[in-house]
């Protein structure tokens, strides 16, 4: 490629791939895949052959790999780079790669970064309404509050709702801990339904049998990536007056029967931690709902209580978003659908390529996908001897994580509220043999060829 007003002095042969930059003045031999800028041009980087610039080596083993298409290149001793093929180049797949990922909106996460600098409107401000606007907007909700963080847009949500001590929160005993945690902090009794065994979603059917006149809310945790089964839900708290928190944080994006998860219920939560599908460049959050009262009360919670400044009609605390935060989140949000649909896709990869090895369900139960818009925050199987599995994929280099080790009810924070082991068995039996693979939406065809070989060497051996 040669842009515009460059300048090839007559004599000098430009390499396949290479890029010439605009207005560049090419007084030299050009090596295959160079980027060219500059009079005199000199080298500034190095082009994959789809045409995306290659990042830098971080891994220390000159190996450059194409943020867009995953092709990957190797350095050579004549300082110049050569493509690489099949596994020979795969040595390690992380669980996550967020430096693949920035790659390819470097740009421009670059210019709202310096929007916000240049207006020095750091807290709230311009760049949080209108990422509460678009995210309300693409959630099909009316509002959206933005917060500090993910758990903060549940425990701002239990406040704004009024639960208090003495109230009961029914939630399921298989999440992060954040979920209960926020209960506590306000001082509810979190009360837990087991779980379904193929979605490691909350069991509707359990959820009615858990409601008693203390019951204050209802928290399903769309888990993984994947929304509860919501109806059964709904009708229930709808006949009970007992509104929904959906914590949704993991699943922003995930529809459930054509509505997207953060509408399905009174109130929506969102985390957008930088492993999320919807990351941030530290902590994050967003509260979604159609009930404007709440929205507003939110919004009072979540700054001190006050409204107007200095006035304090409430006791809130300081869940207030970033607008830095706010401004990255607006760029990644664009890319977001994109990018949940490749991680349809590698799991799409791994389920079958898992059954086609002959893994599973004997060795290796894949996930169960109800919704078509699963957005896989995480793609957990169950494993035969998981533990022993976790172990040699890291001595392979394969990224793994056990979602969750530990239930809730058994936590030690929880001991005195008289739960004990084989009160919730699907739960239990999930924390026994979860495992979640690499799914992120950079991987590379190599990368999970590679991941799901390993899986087979474990089980072969």
């Amino acid at each position: 490629t040669i842009g515009a007003n460059a300048t090839i002095v007559c004599g000098n042969t430009v390499g396949r791939y290479a890029f010439i930059g605009a207005g560049a003045v090419v007084c030299n031999d050009v090596a295959d895949y160079a980027l060219m800028v500059g009079n005199p041009a000199r080298r500034a980087g190095w082009m994959c052959r789809c045409g995306v610039r290659l990042p830098k080596s971080y891994n220390g083993d000159a190996v450059l790999k194409c943020s867009s298409c995953g092709k990957q290149y190797e350095m050579t001793a004549e300082d110049r780079i050569a493509p690489l093929s099949g596994e020979t180049a795969v040595k390690e797949v992380p669980l996550l790669d967020l430096k693949s990922q920035y790659q390819t909106i470097k740009n421009e996460v670059s210019q709202s970064i310096d929007r916000v600098v240049e207006n020095q409107r750091f807290i709230l401000g311009p760049e949080v309404e209108a990422l509460e606007k678009e995210i309300a907007e693409y959630c099909g909700s009316k509002f959206a509050v933005g917060v500090s963080s993910g758990t903060d847009a549940l425990l701002v949500s239990l406040m704004a709702l009024g639960v208090s001590p003495g109230d009961e929160v029914i939630t399921t005993p298989f999440t992060f801990f954040a979920t209960v945690g926020a209960i506590l902090r306000v001082g509810a009794t979190p009360v837990f339904a087991d779980i379904e065994p193929g979605t490691f979603n909350i069991d509707p059917t359990k959820v009615r049998h858990r409601i008693t006149p203390k019951t204050k809310a209802i928290i399903p945790v769309h888990l993984f990536g994947q929304c509860a089964d919501m109806d059964p839900i709904t009708a229930i708290a709808q006949e009970k007056g007992i509104p929904i928190i959906e914590d949704a944080a993991q699943a922003i994006g995930a529809r459930y029967k054509g509505r997207c998860a953060g509408n399905l219920g009174t109130l929506g939560c969102f985390s957008f931690f930088p492993s999320k599908n919807l990351g941030a460049f530290g902590d994050g959050g967003m509260v979604t709902t159609s009930d404007e009262s709440l929205a507003d009360r939110m919004r009072i919670v979540r700054n001190q209580g006050a409204k107007p400044k200095y006035y304090h009609r409430m006791v809130g605390g300081n869940f207030r978003l970033d607008a830095i935060q706010a401004a990255i989140l607006r760029v990644k949000l664009k890319h977001l659908d994109a990018w949940s649909e490749k991680r349809r896709a590698n799991a799409a990869f791994y389920t079958r390529r898992l059954h086609e090895a002959g893994l599973s369900p004997a060795k290796v139960v894949t996930p169960t996908t109800v919704q078509q818009t699963h957005v896989f925050n995480q793609y957990v199987i169950r494993a035969k001897e998981r533990d022993g599995l976790k172990e040699f994929l890291k001595a392979n280099g394969v990224g793994t994580e056990i979602y969750y080790p530990s239930p809730m009810h058994l936590q030690e924070c929880l001991i005195d509220r008289g739960y004990k082991k084989g009160d919730f068995p699907v739960t239990e039996m999930a924390c026994e043999s979860a495992l979640a693979l690499p799914i992120y939406a950079e991987l590379t065809q190599s990368q999970k060829e590679y991941v799901v070989s390993k899986i087979e060497e474990y089980y072969r051996d």
